[in-house]
């Protein structure tokens, strides 16, 4: 294991001398006279550890430490103090530090304490650089959207990531709501900060305020102990809230409390929590709809609808399907821990020309499903899903159809062959779905009533009585 980089500094020079030999054999030591020496030190090079004295001539070691933690990374700090002084060595540890030891130094409990310093200073270095990373991959460049609805989502997204303005992001559920959450978030001043996510959605509703803002000990059975919610981890950060639309009442009063002053109470608690958190929220419900029958708090709507950004379907995206495929293919190889491979070409215009009801999700799936259960070396239509290739087979046909009509008549108007395409794919979508409208319009990426609108439109008949109530 590399050793660590340890700093240290202090204005005598019997001190700087014996904490070299301390630590020579465990640490690679470098010494500063001054805290002017130390600032200049941390200027050229990355120390893991900093022993710093808290009483110097010019730039005291509480002076130093101020500068120091607000450079990236940030070296640990442990701060040289006599007894007199042991009080400003706790403010300095309020300040940032790592922690204090005493002079004259018990030499066990130095090194001790420079080790877990330097485990500490590691740790922190590798979430920065985990951080870094996820960040670069929600880059604006790394967002897969060259499509004329995505280019604009991207564009308010980059101009509203800067502030701290809170945003809703609404659209159909698979359409990459919380990718473009990450996005705000790694571009915003509070890169650097937490990101929260959780689906209001997933868990019932006595649990959902518990698990938002924490609860007392004592609160409920089972309280066994004090438990800080989401919002407080989320400090300093950014916390997303999917699913918005189905929070209860209750639990939409409180946020709204947080949007409004900052300010919590956990459950059980008396004592108001501050936080500083932006607010990330996403629905894929009407909340128009949802304040007109009363389940959504206009007031909590107006908070939250600041910035609205409005995702759109993959069906009305199409342009950005070869490069989501490609990203997929390769995303999904790597983690399943296989060779990446590809679509043959009657493959990749079944999946060009499905409607995708779920989204990027679906598309995110079907990849993974063919790559894991495909035994060849390219990925074939038979690697593709039942109802992929069950939508298949009405355009073929229809295609036939069209090609037909145009072939045996030179006087057929265009009117007439796209009645006849949509004759001939709304049949074999009931054919399939045994009549049931609901199913073919599903199979279709339409709702029943523009199905049953374009039934009566070209005289198709249901052989499904029940169906035509």
């Amino acid at each position: 294991m590399e050793q660590p980089r340890v700093l240290v500094v202090d204005d005598e020079p019997s001190v700087r001398e014996s904490l070299r030999l301390i630590l020579k054999e465990r640490a690679v030591v470098t010494l500063a006279e001054s805290g002017d020496a130390a600032l200049a030190a941390v200027e050229q090079q990355i120390f893991d550890v900093i022993l710093l004295d808290i009483l110097m001539p010019g730039l005291d070691g509480l002076d130093v430490l101020e500068r120091i933690r607000a450079r990236t990374p940030v070296p640990q700090v442990i701060m040289l103090t006599a007894t007199k002084t042991v009080k400003t060595a706790v403010r300095a540890m309020k300040a940032g530090a790592f922690d204090y030891v005493t002079k004259p130094f018990d030499i066990d409990e130095l090194l001790l304490l420079v080790e877990r310093a330097a485990q500490s200073a590691a740790l922190l270095q590798e979430v920065t650089a985990l951080r870094q990373e996820v960040g670069q991959r929600y880059s604006f460049d790394n967002v897969i959207g060259r499509a004329p609805g995505m280019q604009a989502v991207l564009d308010t997204v980059s101009r509203v990531a800067p502030l701290r303005t809170t945003v809703l992001l609404t659209g159909e559920s698979g359409t990459g709501k919380e990718v473009i959450a990450k996005a705000v978030h790694y571009h915003s001043p509070r890169a650097a900060g937490p990101l929260v996510a959780i689906n209001c959605a997933a868990m019932p509703d006595t649990l959902l305020e518990s698990e938002l803002f924490g609860h007392e000990r004592g609160a409920f059975t089972d309280a066994h102990a004090r438990k800080l919610g989401h919002f407080e981890s989320a400090h300093r950060g950014t916390i997303f809230l999917d699913e918005i639309g189905e929070m209860n009442p209750s639990t939409q009063a409180k946020l709204l409390r947080v949007l409004e002053t900052g300010t919590f109470t956990r459950v059980g608690g008396a004592q108001p929590v501050t936080v500083d958190v932006r607010v990330i929220a996403a629905t894929n419900r009407d909340l128009d709809k949802s304040m007109q029958d009363g389940s959504f708090r206009p007031d909590l709507y107006f908070r939250l609808n600041v910035v609205a950004i409005q995702l759109p379907p993959l069906r009305e995206r199409r342009e950005d399907l070869p490069a989501l495929i490609r990203h997929f293919l390769q995303l999904k190889a790597k983690q399943i821990g296989i060779t990446q491979k590809a679509f043959d070409q009657q493959a990749t215009d079944v999946l060009l020309r499905y409607s995708w009801p779920g989204n990027v999700r679906e598309l995110e799936n079907i990849i993974e499903r063919a790559l894991a259960l495909s035994l060849g070396d390219t990925l074939t239509i038979a690697d593709l899903p039942t109802a992929l290739a069950m939508a298949e087979a009405p355009l073929q046909r229809a295609a036939a159809a069209v090609a037909a009509t145009t072939t045996d008549s030179t006087t057929g108007s265009l009117s007439d062959a796209v009645d006849q395409l949509e004759i001939t794919l709304i049949t074999d979508a009931l054919t399939k779905a045994d009549h049931n409208q609901t199913r073919a319009a599903e199979m279709l990426g339409t709702t029943r009533r523009i199905l049953k609108y374009k039934m009566d439109k070209l005289g198709i008949v249901s052989q499904d009585n029940s169906e035509l109530a």
